[in-house]
C-alpha cells in the first residue's frame, strides 16, 4: 500500500548536474520518486538515470514523451529499459499502434534483462495547453475533458499503466478508465505557489481528492528557500486528503 510519500513525484527540472544532486539527496527521505526530463536529460546525460546519477536507490520517472512511429518508439522504449527506471512515458498522441509497440517493447527487454519492468504511462494533453489553444491552434473539435478522456482510453487499450493528465480531468478518466489504471498528475500547484506556465492546475490535496495516484511537483520545491520544508507540507496534505476517505 502507497504511503502518502509514494504519491508525491518531484521533478528535478534543472541543467544543472550538482544542484540535481544536491536536490536529490537533500529529499531522498521526503520524496517517492524524482522525474527526470529532457532538459536534465540533454544536460547531464543518461547517468541521470542508470543508477550512477542523482537519485540512486530511490524512483525514477523518465518523463522522454516519446512520440514517433511504432518502430523508433519500441526501439527507445527498449533501450530505456536497461537504465533501470522505475517509470516512463510516451505521447498518446502518437495513435494505438505506437503506445503497443512501446509497451511490447518494454515487456520484452525487461524479460530479457530479469529486470523490474518499467510502468509505461501515456502523456494525454501537455497542462500548459488550454481550451482554445486545443480547438485553434490544434483544431481539435472536442473538450478538454472529452479529448483526454479519449486519449487515456486508447492507452488502457493499449497495454499503457496508466496516463499523465492534469488534475482537472483526473476525475473523469478515473470514471472512465476505473481503478487500477495509474493516474499521474503534473501541473498540481500548492495553494502558496505560483501557477507559472501551468494553467489546468489544482492543489496537491484538491488532486487527490479528484482520484490521482501519484502527483507531480517541480518548481514550488526545487525553487524554494527551504526544499525540504515545502516537500513536507506537500506531503502532509496528502496524506490529510487520502485519510478523509476521498481518495482512491
Amino acid at each position: 500500500m502507497m504511503t502518502p510519500r509514494d504519491r508525491l513525484i518531484v521533478a528535478l527540472d534543472t541543467s544543472s548536474l550538482e544542484h540535481a544532486t544536491r536536490l536529490a539527496c537533500l529529499l531522498q527521505h521526503d520524496a517517492g520518486a524524482f522525474k527526470v526530463g529532457l532538459e536534465a536529460v540533454h544536460a547531464c546525460g543518461f547517468k541521470l538515470l542508470n543508477g550512477r546519477g542523482v537519485a540512486s536507490p530511490r524512483r525514477i520517472f523518465y518523463d522522454c514523451k516519446l512520440h514517433d512511429i511504432p518502430n523508433t518508439v519500441a526501439a527507445a522504449a527498449s533501450a530505456i529499459v536497461s537504465h533501470g527506471v522505475w517509470m516512463m512515458n510516451v505521447h498518446a498522441a502518437g495513435g494505438q499502434r505506437m503506445m503497443e509497440a512501446a509497451v511490447t517493447a518494454v515487456r520484452a527487454r525487461a524479460e530479457e534483462l530479469a529486470v523490474p519492468r518499467p510502468l509505461v504511462i501515456a502523456v494525454t494533453l501537455l497542462t500548459s495547453l488550454d481550451p482554445r489553444e486545443l480547438a485553434v491552434e490544434m483544431r481539435v473539435d472536442a473538450s478538454v475533458t472529452d479529448y483526454v478522456v479519449h486519449m487515456a482510453r486508447q492507452a488502457q487499450s493499449a497495454g499503457c499503466d496508466g496516463v499523465v493528465c492534469s488534475p482537472r480531468e483526473v476525475a473523469s478518466v478515473r470514471i472512465a478508465c476505473g481503478p487500477g489504471f495509474l493516474l499521474i498528475t503534473p501541473g498540481v500547484r500548492p495553494a502558496w505557489a505560483e501557477r507559472n506556465d501551468q494553467r489546468r492546475t489544482l492543489t496537491p490535496g484538491e488532486a487527490i481528492h479528484a482520484g490521482a495516484d501519484f502527483i507531480v511537483v517541480g518548481r514550488p520545491i526545487t525553487g524554494s528557500s527551504d526544499p525540504q520544508a515545502c516537500c513536507r507540507e506537500i506531503v502532509r496534505e496528502i496524506a490529510a486528503a487520502s485519510e478523509d476517505g476521498s481518495s482512491p
